[in-house]
């Protein structure tokens, strides 16, 4: 399946300075505005009180959002807890108001006995910042471990000049995304941890796949600029790059659409990391390993050693 027909033929390795220029200049904004604004953090680390409330029938939970707003808990998260009858409503709060927050949102709703009939309030809880920081710490840490774990892999599997472009391409996209978060300040939460981990994981898929062909064109290529090789190399994975991207970003702008206010902060994150994870696979990484000197002979000495490995591993 090609979406060009004809062969295309962009020389983005001429541009390929301000396309770094671009981008170094919107890591340092995002990285300016995060720490002087910080991040608007959800619940999840920021504790509150936890309501949880059961119904003699299943609730709407569009229509319980659209009470618990108009009785002025603008920022509580509803979900279903257990059975589709019971909700667990998080909102935040202080020590000490968890008792009277619990009555307050069991009377709202017991003022519409049509809607919501035989409301029963099962427990109130707080939940402390302490919890929400080892969260935090948590989710970091994830972030941390795998970008140690993918630069092993791709130091392994490519010449150590495509790791670091590979790489850096990969931490390029959540940082934009997490400077798009601080900006806008939207509600930033787990969910958003979880999107920042598949965005590395798409970014880095589609900048791997543009080196193999990179790669195959320097072993079969006698002759010719490295950056010719490499326009030649991304031309001919333009097609994948773009049906692939597309579709990713069609089912992340559905989500964001019509998946309702629980996965929103999900769904905005992909939304904008397929936008940067493809633009960082074409215009970040490829110029980085060229930056750093990235010759021929470098990936005919690697292919060479691996051969040798593979000889003397059959000898013995």
């Amino acid at each position: 399946m090609e979406l060009f027909k004809v062969r295309t033929h962009v020389d983005f390795m001429s541009r390929r300075w301000i396309f770094l220029g671009v981008s170094a200049l919107l890591i340092i904004a995002s990285v300016a505005v995060f720490l002087v604004r910080g991040l608007n953090y959800s619940i999840d680390f920021t504790g509150g009180t936890l309501v949880e409330l059961a119904f003699s029938k299943t609730p709407d939970l569009g229509a319980v959002r659209g009470t618990l707003t108009q009785a002025g808990f603008h920022d509580a998260v509803v979900q279903t807890f257990g059975g589709d009858r019971d909700l667990l409503i998080r909102l935040r709060t202080v020590p000490g108001e968890s008792s009277a927050v619990g009555n307050t949102i069991l009377q709202v709703f017991r003022k519409d006995q049509v809607e919501y009939p035989d409301v029963q309030l099962r427990r109130t809880e707080y939940v402390g910042p302490e919890v929400g920081k080892e969260l935090r710490n948590k989710g970091i840490m994830a972030l941390i471990i795998v970008t140690l774990g993918i630069l092993i892999y791709v130091g392994f599997r490519f010449e150590w000049r495509f790791a670091v472009g590979g790489v850096l391409a990969m931490l390029h996209d959540p940082i934009l995304v997490v400077g798009f978060f601080a900006i806008s300040h939207e509600e930033f939460s787990l969910t958003v941890i979880a999107a920042l981990l598949v965005i590395m994981g798409y970014s880095l898929n589609d900048t791997v796949v543009v080196f193999d062909r990179m790669r195959e064109d320097l072993r079969a290529s006698r002759s010719g600029d490295v950056a010719q090789i490499f326009n030649v190399a991304i031309n001919e994975t333009l097609s994948r790059t773009v049906i692939t991207s597309f579709i990713t970003f069609m089912v992340a702008l559905s989500l964001f659409l019509f998946g309702g206010p629980v996965i929103h902060g999900f769904a905005t994150a992909l939304v904008i990391g397929v936008v940067v994870g493809t633009y960082s696979s074409i215009f970040v990484a490829s110029p980085i390993a060229l930056w750093l000197g990235l010759k021929r002979e470098h990936v005919l000495k690697r292919q060479f050693i691996s051969a040798k490995d593979r000889n003397d591993g059959a000898a013995l």
